[in-house]
């Protein structure tokens, strides 16, 4: 509150020129003369002061209309200094310093004056800096929301360009090749995002620097400067002539590679085939009765002298396949040969026409040695293809049995007949190995038509029931043969007297060698 006697005090003004006001009178300088009386009464009179206020206010109000205002309480008009100050303007002072005087006010106005525009200009300039703080912070943030997802890309697309591959076709190389470009397509659009987002980090600087802002350090939103979305860009640019580098030197290696598939293939499918059908046609004519066995054996010497005269194209073959092993070359969808089968094919050739050579030779020779005619041999030939199902050169037991019986023998599913079937395999199949070739059943049925060996045979039959002793055992006999021929051979067997010789051994084989051409078994 202005103490409105400390104003009185502090002023001594002379007579107003001013004219009174309804309720004013008097000039300051009757009211200071009283002052003394004031001060006593004040404390004394509330009615007084009162009163000396409204006079006090209606004097106030009659310099104050020259201003073009008043005032209507005190306490709350003058609080400020404002209407105080505007007061003290216009009273015309009668004293002998009242220029200076008015000139000191008319300085303390101008300087309140000033403070106040003083005020006004730095709230503006506040403000203005809040509001720019506000936007760089505003662009800080939207920096920050845009550099993170753009560094996260960047380091992913230098981890993929750096990514070692490995493909193994054209269709592989050519489909990395196909991304690539894929990739490199989007890099304009990304160079845009980086320039946009720096663009952003230079205009939020740009603020800064045109208003004199001095920022507080790096972005408080991210770790991701400028600096290093330059950085990782120049690498993301260097490693793409890089990645595009190493994908056409694959394709082209590749291409060389698919070149030595094809190579390697066309020749495969020409002499794998060609293997094969060799093989059908050596086992045809092995089976087949066309012409005389010399007729054969000439027709499969001139195979012999084809296959050799071959060599050389798997010889080419070897050298391709060379190549692609060079190359690590490990599969090949053009043909379904490998060389390790057509080397398997190829040996498999070679033995099988050396065998069959082999085998026909042999029957030439045994067909010789025992006098069996053309006629014999093609009948027996006969035989044996028509039991031989698969073809393969060969008769298993079922078949072989099969194959005696519709020649006569008695190999029926009886003691008897299993104890013949059995010597007979042991002479056709010697080495067990469950198949009788043709070269076994020729020998097996010449020996059968010219009557040789025959106490070879019985002996041999003995040996099977004996369960391969050098004895057999009147027990043995009984469970083995009928009765009539165990007791037959019983009461004509001699004791055995070999040194692996038990109670009760009889020697088959004096039995077979004296029965030799008159035994019935």
């Amino acid at each position: 509150m202005v103490d409105y006697h400390a104003a009185n005090q502090s002023y001594q003004y002379g007579p107003s020129s001013g004219s009174n006001g309804a309720g004013g009178g008097g000039s300051m300088g009757d009211y200071m003369a009283q002052e003394d009386d004031w001060d006593r009464d004040l404390l004394l009179d509330p009615a007084w002061e009162k009163q000396q206020r409204k006079t006090f206010t209606a004097w106030c109000n009659s310099h104050l209309r020259k201003a073009g205002t008043q005032i209507e309480n005190i306490d709350e008009d003058f609080r400020d200094g404002l209407k105080l100050m505007l007061l003290l303007e216009v009273i015309e002072l009668d004293y002998y310093d009242s220029h200076n005087v008015n000139t000191r006010c008319q300085k303390i106005c101008d300087q309140w004056d000033a403070l106040g525009s003083l005020t006004h200009s730095r709230r503006e300039a506040l403000e203005k800096t809040e509001k720019q703080l506000e936007t760089i912070d505003q662009l800080h943030l939207e920096y920050a929301k845009r550099a993170a997802p753009f560094n996260n890309w960047m380091e992913s697309a230098m981890e993929d360009l750096q990514d070692m591959f490995i493909v193994h076709t054209i269709e592989e190389i050519e489909g990395l090749i196909s991304a690539h470009d894929q990739f490199k397509s989007t890099l304009p659009d990304a160079d845009r995002e980086r320039e946009a987002i720096l663009a952003i980090h230079k205009e939020a600087q740009r603020i800064a620097e045109s208003n004199h802002i001095k920022l507080s350090g790096s972005n408080p939103y991210t770790t991701v400067t400028p600096q290093i979305i330059n950085s990782k860009w120049e690498k993301v640019q260097q490693l793409v002539p890089k990645r595009d580098h190493a994908l056409l030197e694959e394709q082209s290696k590749q291409q060389s590679n698919e070149h030595l598939r094809r190579q390697f293939a066309s020749q495969a499918n020409i002499v794998g085939p060609w293997i094969q059908t060799k093989m059908e046609e050596i086992g045809r004519i092995s089976i087949e009765m066309n012409g005389t066995l010399e007729d054969q054996l000439s027709h499969l010497k001139q195979y012999e002298r084809s296959i050799v005269d071959y060599k050389p194209n798997l010889d080419l073959l070897e050298q391709q396949h060379q190549l692609i092993q060079e190359a690590l070359i490990f599969d090949n969808k053009h043909t379904n040969y490998t060389m390790e089968h057509i080397r398997v094919g190829w040996e498999q050739l070679l033995t099988t026409i050396a065998r069959t050579i082999n085998e026909i030779e042999n029957q030439i020779l045994t067909r010789d040695a025992k006098g069996i005619s053309q006629e014999q041999m093609q009948e027996f030939r006969a035989s044996f293809n028509h039991f031989d199902k698969d073809h393969g050169g060969a008769l298993g037991p079922e078949e072989f049995k099969a194959c005696l019986i519709s020649l006569g023998y008695d190999v029926e599913n009886d003691r008897q007949g299993d104890a013949e079937f059995n010597r007979i395999m042991s002479v056709v199949d010697p080495n067990h190995s469950g198949l009788v070739t043709f070269q076994a059943f020729i020998d097996f049925m010449s020996r059968e038509t010219t009557d040789t060996d025959t106490a070879d045979q019985v002996i041999a039959s003995f040996k099977v029931l004996a369960g391969d002793k050098n004895f057999i055992t009147a027990e043995e006999l009984r469970r083995e043969l009928p009765p009539d021929q165990a007791e037959y051979c019983i009461a004509r067997m001699a004791p055995y007297q070999g040194p692996d010789a038990v109670p009760g051994a009889l020697d088959y084989k004096s039995f077979s060698t004296a029965l030799y051409g008159e035994s019935d078994l």
